[in-house]
């Protein structure tokens, strides 16, 4: 189309004002041409830069860890997870949720007060991480060590934190770790301590995200 148009306008025109009023148009139609497709380019680079990972809820995990009188281990279930992030800016998007009922320390008692008396699971059902921004440098493949910022939503209330992760790259699999403390109790939780029976007042949040990546 661009040659077919260069042809015309090669062509000679009759009279000095003809020739003028089509090179001003050639000009004008050239320039927004020159214009749509540095925007096209612009587009289409931003939306290279950005990778999606979609995580894999049988392959990841949350797992935690109480202190105290005795110490309690147990996980939770990842039932979604979406990440988008920009390697060159470090910008990150997204939603990675964990199914407040699904947690399991082994004891069905302490379990049920857990998911009610301190998750009430059934207004909450949800507990999420949205990332914003990751620092460090990741790399194509293999291990790298980054920070993830964003905002963790515990029993309908958010708070800002910083995730240190291990990310793995291998091929178009990913795999990232991470551990963080949840000081539960300041956060609104209830306090489980009871006489004679000092639990921790935060629990040690190990977290596995296991999915593909996509351009």
């Amino acid at each position: 189309m661009f040659l077919e148009f260069a042809a015309f306008a090669a062509k000679p025109c009759r009279g000095v004002r003809g020739s003028l009023r089509l090179s001003r148009s050639v000009l004008r139609i050239t320039h927004g041409a020159l214009i749509a497709l540095v925007l096209v380019g612009a587009t289409c680079g931003a939306a290279m830069a950005q990778t999606s990972l979609k995580i894999d809820p049988a392959k990841s995990q949350v797992q935690f860890s109480l202190g105290g009188f005795h110490e309690v281990n147990g996980f939770f279930k990842v039932s979604s997870g979406d990440i988008r992030f920009d390697r060159k800016t470090g910008a990150m998007s997204g939603l990675i949720a964990v199914e407040a009922a699904s947690g399991n320390s082994g004891n069905s008692a302490r379990d049920k007060k857990m998911k009610g008396d301190e998750l009430h699971a059934s207004k909450f059902p949800a507990i999420t991480f949205a990332p914003t921004q990751f620092t460090g440098i990741l790399k194509d493949a293999g291990e790298s060590s980054i920070e993830v910022h964003g905002m963790f939503t515990l029993i309908g209330k958010p708070h800002s934190i910083v995730v240190p992760m291990t990310v793995t790259i291998n091929g178009d699999q990913c795999v990232a770790k991470g551990s963080f403390v949840v000081p539960y109790v300041e956060w609104g939780m209830k306090d489980p301590t009871m006489m004679f029976m000092k639990e921790a007042k935060d629990v040690k949040i190990d977290l596995t995200l296991d999915g593909p990546l996509t351009q």
